[in-house]
Order: structure tokens, then sequence, then C-alpha cells
């Protein structure tokens, strides 16, 4: 047994797929699979049940990555430890974010205050945010959508109010506010499932038995409001936008939507059991500790603490 074979089984057990791990992994597919064939016999047990060209992870191969996933863990976490000992620096960050605009100034003011932090930036949904925590790809997330695990510690930034976006001269541009069955017949730029946009679109459609159309799915969040402007449809957009002043270059109208809970939850996110460098630590406390640059909604939770473990 090596390290080789473990991250490769690291890869496999994650996918269920050996193309997709190969892929991942950069290596050809019929080596991946000799590699975990050998690791299975090395333990003297098969770690996945193989029906046709499908595998699964089997409760023999379960067991084993719980214990994979932990000294992996600890030797990625010696490596940065060393790296940061060694560096001048204050080591590196990595975040990611569903949009960048969300983060946008949060971390240009946090390079200014800490030049000599190395800053990576993500961009990810929320099921690629779960897996970068895990697999210490990132060390933290600013997340609009619930994050769940048992390693997992966040604390809330903010909360904004969702507005709907209009081209202007559209026959809602003026209104104060509008309901979800008054536009169930607008078509609606939005981003595909697994972005929070689309997952408010959908539940608020739903709570009124109705099923939003659409006219335009994305994978940029930040393209909505241009699409919108165009013409070519409606859209839920953060009050963000509206504040920084994006309707200057990106004309829209804007109205208030007549439906509870629209609205956006900011958490930062971070996995408890990882290492985080000093450029960590100091983001995280920079983060927690000065207001986030949305338009902020009451909380109904006002007086209670905030940070959870989930």
């Amino acid at each position: 047994m090596d390290l080789l074979q473990l991250r490769y089984f690291q890869a496999v057990a994650r996918y269920e797929h050996m193309s997709r791990a190969a892929e991942e992994l950069r290596v050809a597919q019929p080596s991946l699979s000799r590699t975990i064939a050998r690791l299975e016999a090395d333990l003297g047990t098969t770690l996945f049940d193989r029906r046709g060209r499908r595998i699964r992870l089997n409760e023999y191969g379960a067991m084993f990555l719980r214990h994979v996933d932990r000294a992996l863990s600890e030797l990625d976490d010696g490596r940065r430890a060393l790296l940061d000992a060694r560096d001048t620096g204050l080591g590196r960050v990595g975040v990611a974010s569903e949009t960048l605009l969300t983060i946008t100034h949060l971390l240009g003011s946090f390079r200014a205050a800490y030049p000599r932090a190395d800053v990576r930036l993500h961009q990810s949904t929320a099921e690629e945010m779960d897996r970068q925590l895990r697999a210490g790809e990132v060390d933290f997330c600013v997340a609009s959508q619930p994050l769940t695990g048992a390693n997992l510690d966040s604390v809330e930034l903010a909360r904004e109010e969702v507005l709907l976006a209009v081209p202007r001269g559209h026959w809602l541009d003026g209104r104060e506010s509008v309901t979800i069955p008054e536009i169930a017949h607008e078509p609606f730029v939005t981003t595909r499932p697994g972005h929070w946009q689309r997952a408010l679109l959908d539940r608020m459609f739903a709570s009124e038995g109705l099923t939003p159309l659409l006219s335009c799915e994305g994978d940029e969040p930040g393209a909505s409001q241009d699409m919108i402007s165009a013409g070519l449809g409606i859209g839920l957009i953060p009050a963000i936008s509206r504040r920084v002043g994006t309707e200057s270059h990106v004309p829209v109208a804007w109205v208030h939507m007549a439906a509870p809970d629209c609205h956006r939850v900011l958490t930062l996110v971070w996995n408890r059991d990882t290492y985080l460098s000093d450029a960590a630590r100091k983001f995280r406390e920079f983060t927690t500790s000065r207001p986030f640059m949305t338009h902020r909604l009451p909380d109904p939770r006002r007086g209670r603490d905030h940070r959870r473990s989930s």
C-alpha cells in the first residue's frame, strides 16, 4: 500500500465512476483500475461492488475511506504547515463563492490590509463547495445555501433582500412590488440547478403550486443582469447589485417581491478539522469582525448566537 494508491482510491470513492476519477487524476483509466485492484489485493477485500461498468463503494470501502480521508488530510495539513513555516509571508488562503461580485470588495479590502497573504479565489456551486472543503482545496466558502457536514462550522455574515430585475420599459417598470402569480407566465433569466438563485426561484414558485417559465439558464450569475437588460427575460438579483450601482452600466428596473423569504443569507463556512494558515485565520477574523457589504435585513433570530456547527 502506498500514498498514490490511497489518493487514487479516494478519488474513485468520491465519484464512484472510474472515468471521472481518471479525468480528475489525469491518468489513464486502465492504469487507475489496476491500481485499485492492487490495493484491494493488498487489503484482502473488495472495496467496491461492481455491476457491469458501474461501481459502488461497499461497506468495507466506506469504512476504509473514513480512515483514508483523515490520514491524507493530516498529511496535507502537515505539508501546508511546513510551507507556512518556511515562507516569509502569511501563507495561502483559499476562498470559494457562488458569485464573485459578492466577495470582490471583501477580498480587495483584505488584500490591502494583508498584502503578504496569498489569496486564491474559486467560483463554485454549493455541491462543489462541499467537496472542496472536505478535500481541503479551499479554506472557506462564502455560501448562499446551507452546507452540511459533521465537521463544518459557520457564521452568518449577512442577509439581504433579493429583488426582481426587469428590462426598462417592461410592464413592471415602475411597480413597487409584485406577487408570484402575477409573473407566472413571464420568462425568467436564471442559473442552472445548483446555484442559489435557481433554488430560490424554484422554491418560491413551488410554494404557489407553480413552475417558473425559463428563457435562459446559465452558469455565470453575474451575467443575468446583462441578459435581463437586453430584454431576454426577468430575474432575481440580490440587492447588493442595486446598492453598488450596477444599473448605471446595465440598466434595469427593480421591483420588490411580495413573497415570504425572498432573501439571501450569506455564511462563512469552514472545516474545523483542517489546518488553517496564518493568512486563513486572519481572513476569518477580518471577515467576521466587520460589516459585510450587502443590504442587511432584520434578523428574526436577533439576540441569539448565530454561530453553528452542523
